[in-house]
């Protein structure tokens, strides 16, 4: 088997964020065609950020659903708040609260759980302000009949595209609308973009990038953290930069496998804490 194939095997099965647990038999006849399949996630989740847009006041309880990790717990909230099939569209008030890393995780769940190899990819999105690079989450799933990732942005609903103003198809998404992590620092380094624009709110910069850079190496190595978890600074050293440009060079081209999965072995400072894999895990 090639590596090639090793990889697309590998993100066709769920890691410890994406592993529904108990409420597998949930997600039993769901659809299988893209599209549809982020229309169950939109008509299950509603983004915090974009709440009041839509007329709903979110509470500071609920808002705190955007701190659930694991896909089996977000399972367990939204069975919680509406008991019916999760094709079934929630109104606004009984869909779980979450952030765009909810969207693209949850996505990428469903499809692995058919089968379908899929990873999250942390990184930053160039539509929501101009001149702007916004920290944002995807997802992207291979399509084997024309060998490719095709990426997907499953948090832009009809109602998001039109207030945006979005120009592309947010179910195949072209190259530039979304830089990875990798691709991020690589342009930064270059002196290709400003870091300065990087960023969400009022943080911003390179080590802004260096954090969205270490969440999609780990989110390829099925962790997909939250985006406010762990705390690195690796690159006050040569040695941490040189280490950061390998994981760019690896976040770029999505792996190969084996380098990814050997350099996450290889340094504890990048483990992710053993409750963090746990239903109910550390908030």
């Amino acid at each position: 088997m090639s590596q090639a194939s090793d990889a697309v095997n590998y993100y066709a099965s769920p890691g410890p964020m994406t592993d529904p647990g108990p409420y597998a038999s949930l997600l039993a006849g769901l659809p299988s065609a893209i599209p549809d399949l982020v229309q169950v996630v939109q008509g299950l989740l509603v983004h915090v950020f974009w709440a009041e847009q839509y007329g709903l006041s979110v509470s500071d309880e609920r808002k705190a659903e955007v701190q659930l990790r694991l896909v089996q717990d977000k399972l367990a909230r939204i069975r919680q708040l509406d008991g019916r099939p999760l094709a079934e569209p929630r109104p606004l008030d009984k869909k779980l609260v979450g952030n765009c890393r909810d969207f693209s995780v949850t996505l990428c769940a469903l499809l692995r759980c058919r089968g379908v190899p899929a990873r999250a990819r942390a990184g930053f999105a160039t539509y929501f302000l101009p001149g702007r690079y916004e920290d944002h989450w995807v997802c992207e799933y291979w399509d084997a009949a024309e060998g490719r990732w095709v990426m997907v942005d499953a948090q832009l609903d009809t109602f998001q595209r039109q207030v945006l103003e979005i120009d592309f198809d947010p179910l195949d998404m072209p190259p530039g609308r979304f830089l990875t992590g990798g691709q991020a620092w690589q342009v930064c380094i270059a002196g290709e973009a400003d870091p300065e624009t990087f960023g969400i709110f009022e943080m911003h910069g390179l080590w802004f990038v260096e954090g969205d850079l270490l969440r999609d190496f780990l989110a390829l190595n099925k962790l997909e953290i939250l985006p406010w978890d762990h705390g690195w600074g690796y690159f006050a050293t040569q040695a941490e930069r040189e280490l950061l440009a390998r994981l760019a060079a690896l976040s770029v081209a999505g792996g190969p496998l084996a380098e990814l999965q050997a350099t996450y072995a290889a340094d504890p400072g990048f483990h992710v804490p053993t409750d963090y894999l746990v239903a109910g895990g550390r908030a």
